[in-house]
C-alpha cells in the first residue's frame, strides 16, 4: 500500500517475517489523503445531528394542532403569508407574549443527544470488541434511516424516532473516529475537529438555503441522503487504512501471525507512535486512572456545552424579533447557521491559537448564557443583529472548547492510553448537552406561560 510507513521491528515482534511488507518512506500524498479523509469523516458524522437541530422548529411546528406538513412548510407562498401575518395570528400555540411551540426544541435536542450519551458512557468498555468496518457501516445505515424516517413522519413519536437514529449514528461515529485517530499521525485530530465544525456550518447552511429556495423540509431531508453515501466513500475509499485495524477473525493464527498479537502501530510515524499495548488490554484500574486524569479537560468542556446548548435549544426560539422581514422559522434557521459558522472557524483554529485552559472558555460561555437569558426575560435587545453577533461569538467559544480539549488529550496522553482516553473524553460534551436539554424544557415552559 502506497504511503504506509512500516517501522522496523525485531524478530520477536513478528511470528512470520515473510508476511511483513518491506518498509517504505512516508509520503506526503498519504498524509494529505488521510487528513482529507478525517475531515470528511468529521463532516459526515455530525451532519445528521446538525440537520435535526436545524429542522427542530419545523419538526415541532408540523406536530402543532394547526401546523402544516413538512411539505407545506417549505413553500414560498407559505413563507410570504407567514411574514405578513399579524403577531396575534402568528402565535398559534398560546396567548403568551412569546411565539412558542407547545413543545420546546429542547425535546428534539434530547432525542438527538441521549442515545449518544448512552453510547459514549458505555462504549469505552465494549467498543473494542467491534471492528471499525462494522461500526462505520452501522453509522451509515442509521444516518440514512434518520433522514428517511423524519422525512416521512406522520407524528411526533415517529419524528423523534428518526432523530434518535441520527443520534446513534453521530454518537457511535464520534467514539469510533476519535479512537481511530490513535492509529494515525496526531495531526488528524485537528482535521477531524475541523470537519465536525464544517458539518455545523454546511449542515445548517444547506438546510437554510434549500428551504429558503422553496424546497420543502421533507425534500430537503431526502437530499441529505447524499451524506451517508459520502461517509461510505470517505472511510472505505479516501482513508488509507492501516493493516493494524481490528477485524473479526476466526480464532487462531492469521496469515502465519498470531491473532493474539495484532499490529497496532500507526499508519504514519510521528507523535502517535504506539506500543503494542491495546486499549482493550488495559485493566479496570488503568482505565479508571485514565478517566481521573482526563477529568481536568472533561469537566470544563461539559460546562462549555451546557451553557452553549441551553442558549441554542432553550433560548433561540424565544429570541424572536417581529420587526424584521424574517419569519420565526427563518430566524431560528439563521441562528443555527450563524452558531455553526462560529463553531467551524474555531474548530479549525487549533494550529493558530491553541488553548490550554478550557475553564476560561466555560466561564465566557456562561456569561453569554446569563446575558441572553436576561435578554429573553426583559426583552431589552433592540435588534436581531446584536443577537446574531453574540451567537457567532458563542459558536467560537464552543468550537474552541471542543478542538482544544481533544488536541490537549492527544498530545499529553501516553501511547498505550491514548485510544481509551480519546473515546472516554468524548462523553463530556454529550453530558453537558443532555443536562442543558433537561433544564431548557421547564425554562421554555415558564417563558411560554408568561402573558
Amino acid at each position: 500500500m502506497q504511503g504506509v510507513n512500516w517501522r522496523r521491528h525485531s524478530d520477536s515482534d513478528w511470528e512470520d517475517e515473510v508476511d511483513r511488507p518491506p518498509p517504505v518512506s512516508p509520503s506526503r500524498g498519504s498524509h494529505w489523503r488521510n487528513s482529507a479523509g478525517f475531515w470528511l469523516l468529521g463532516l459526515c458524522n455530525n451532519f445528521a445531528y446538525v440537520i435535526m437541530l436545524s429542522a427542530a422548529h419545523d419538526i415541532l411546528q408540523k406536530q402543532e394542532p394547526n401546523g402544516t406538513s413538512l411539505d407545506d412548510l417549505g413553500s414560498k407562498d407559505k413563507l410570504v403569508k407567514a411574514a405578513t401575518m399579524s403577531p396575534e395570528a402568528e402565535n398559534t400555540s398560546n396567548s403568551s407574549r412569546y411565539d412558542c411551540n407547545r413543545v420546546s426544541t429542547a425535546a428534539i435536542l434530547l432525542a438527538d443527544i441521549l442515545p449518544t450519551l448512552l453510547i459514549k458512557f458505555t462504549a469505552p468498555f465494549y467498543i473494542h470488541l467491534l471492528p471499525y468496518h462494522f461500526r462505520v457501516t452501522l453509522c451509515i445505515l442509521t444516518a440514512a434511516g434518520s433522514f428517511l424516517i423524519v422525512s416521512f413522519s406522520t407524528g411526533i413519536v415517529m419524528s423523534i424516532s428518526g432523530v434518535v437514529f441520527a443520534s446513534v449514528s453521530s454518537g457511535l461515529g464520534e467514539v469510533t473516529f476519535l479512537s481511530l485517530t490513535s492509529f494515525f499521525h496526531s495531526d488528524v485530530v485537528s482535521w477531524w475537529s475541523s470537519g465536525t465544525g464544517g458539518a455545523g456550518i454546511f449542515g445548517a447552511l444547506s438546510y437554510l438555503g434549500l428551504t429558503w429556495a422553496g424546497l420543502s423540509p421533507r425534500n430537503t431531508l431526502l437530499v441529505m441522503l447524499l451524506i451517508p453515501i459520502l461517509l461510505l466513500v470517505s472511510y472505505f475509499c479516501v482513508l488509507i487504512q492501516p493493516p493494524s485495524l481490528p477485524k473479526w477473525r476466526r480464532p487462531g493464527a492469521v496469515h502465519g501471525r498470531s491473532a493474539a498479537k495484532p499490529d497496532r502501530r500507526p499508519l504514519m510515524g510521528g507523535a502517535t507512535s504506539r506500543t503494542d499495548k491495546q486499549a482493550s488490554n488495559l485493566t479496570l484500574q488503568e482505565k479508571w486512572n485514565v478517566i481521573k486524569w482526563v477529568l481536568k479537560y472533561m469537566i470544563p468542556l461539559a460546562l462549555v456545552y451546557f451553557a452553549e446548548y441551553f442558549i441554542n435549544q432553550g433560548l433561540f426560539e424565544l429570541l424572536y424579533f417581529k420587526n424584521t422581514a424574517l419569519t420565526h422559522a427563518e430566524q431560528y434557521r439563521w441562528y443555527q447557521m450563524l452558531y455553526q459558522s462560529g463553531v467551524f472557524v474555531s474548530r479549525s483554529s487549533v494550529r493558530c491559537l491553541p488553548v490550554r485552559r478550557i475553564w476560561i472558555l466555560a466561564f465566557l460561555q456562561f456569561v453569554n448564557m446569563f446575558f441572553l437569558l436576561a435578554a429573553v426575560y426583559y426583552l431589552f435587545l433592540p435588534s436581531i443583529y446584536i443577537v446574531m453577533a453574540i451567537i457567532v461569538y458563542e459558536g467560537l467559544l464552543g468550537g474552541a472548547g471542543y478542538v482544544n480539549t481533544f488536541n490537549n488529550i492527544s498530545q499529553e496522553s501516553s501511547d498505550e492510553h491514548r485510544e481509551f482516553a480519546m473515546s472516554a473524553a468524548c462523553v463530556a460534551d454529550t453530558l453537558g448537552i443532555s443536562l442543558s436539554g433537561i433544564v431548557a424544557i421547564p425554562v421554555h415552559g415558564y417563558f411560554c406561560g408568561l402573558l
